[in-house]
C-alpha cells in the first residue's frame, strides 16, 4: 500500500515571519495518524525558520529547487548538501515554472535527481503537458519523454524512492483542474511506463501526485482515483486551513 503524500509548494511567497506563522499553524493541526506524509516547501530564505517551526511535528521540510553540482561558482544557486543541512528531506525538481521560465530540460532534471539522491534527499519530480500539447493529442508522448529523460540511468531501487508529480501545465494557477478521469488516465499511463522501464514492483511502489490546482473542493474526488497518491499543492498551500483540508481528504 503506497503511503499518501501531500506537499505544499509555496513558490515565491511568504516572508520569514509569514512563513513561520503558516508552518506553525500547519504543524499544530496536522493529523498525527501517520496515514500519509505532509511536506511544506518554502522559499530558500525561510527554510531554517520553517524547520524550527515544524520541529517535533509530523510535517516534513522540502525545497523548491537545487543545482546538480556539489558546490562551486554558481551565483544564486543552492546545493543539495545545503538543503540537507537546513533540515530538508524533500526537494521539488523540474517544476513546469522552472522549465518555462528558466529553460530547464529533462537532462538537467536528471542530473539534479542524481545529486539529490547522493545527498540523501527525496526528489519530487514534476512532469506535465501544456494546453497546446494536450489539444494536439500528444500528452502521453510528452509526459513519456519527460519520465524517460528524468529517470535515465536511475536504478530500480533508487527509482522506488522518487515521487512523481503530474502537473498539467494548463491547470497550474489557472483555476482550471483536470477532471478526475483525465488525471487518473495520465497517472495510470505513468505507472504503466514505470512498469515497462523497470518492473511492476517499482511501478506499484512509486508515488504519483497530482499537481494542477488541487483544492479542498476537488481533492477528495481526485484522491479517490486508484493511481493518484497525493497532491503537489500550490495556491491552496498558502493558507493553513485550505492545505489541511486537502491533507484530511
Amino acid at each position: 500500500m503506497r503511503k499518501r503524500i501531500v506537499a505544499g509548494n509555496w513558490k515565491m511567497y511568504k516572508t520569514v515571519p509569514e512563513a513561520t506563522e503558516l508552518a506553525a499553524a500547519i504543524a499544530a493541526a496536522a493529523p498525527k495518524d501517520g496515514a500519509g506524509e505532509i511536506v511544506v516547501c518554502p522559499p530558500f530564505t525561510n527554510l531554517t525558520a520553517v524547520a524550527e517551526a515544524i520541529k517535533g511535528s509530523v510535517v516534513r521540510l522540502g525545497a523548491q529547487n537545487m543545482h546538480w553540482e556539489e558546490k562551486g561558482a554558481f551565483t544564486g544557486e543552492i546545493a543539495a548538501d545545503m538543503l540537507k543541512s537546513a533540515g530538508c528531506q524533500y526537494v521539488i525538481l523540474g517544476h513546469s515554472e522552472r522549465r518555462q521560465y528558466f529553460g530547464e530540460t529533462d537532462a538537467m532534471v536528471n542530473k539534479k535527481i542524481k545529486r539529490a539522491l547522493t545527498a540523501g534527499l527525496n526528489p519530487i519530480v514534476c512532469v506535465g503537458e501544456t494546453l497546446d500539447q494536450r489539444k494536439a493529442g500528444i500528452t502521453e508522448s510528452v509526459v513519456g519523454d519527460q519520465v524517460r529523460g528524468c529517470f535515465a540511468d536511475i536504478g530500480a531501487e533508487q527509482a522506488k524512492t522518487l515521487v512523481i508529480a503530474y502537473e498539467p501545465v494548463w491547470a497550474i494557477g489557472t483555476g482550471v483542474t483536470a477532471t478526475s478521469e483525465q488525471a487518473q488516465e495520465v497517472h495510470h499511463f505513468i505507472r504503466a511506463l514505470l512498469a515497462e522501464l523497470y518492473s511492476e514492483s517499482v511501478a506499484q511502489t512509486v508515488r504519483i501526485q497530482y499537481g494542477g490546482s488541487m483544492k479542498p473542493d476537488n481533492a477528495a474526488q481526485l484522491l479517490a482515483q486508484p493511481d493518484i497518491d497525493g497532491g503537489l499543492i500550490g495556491g491552496a498551500s498558502l493558507d493553513a486551513k485550505s492545505f489541511l483540508q486537502i491533507v484530511t481528504a
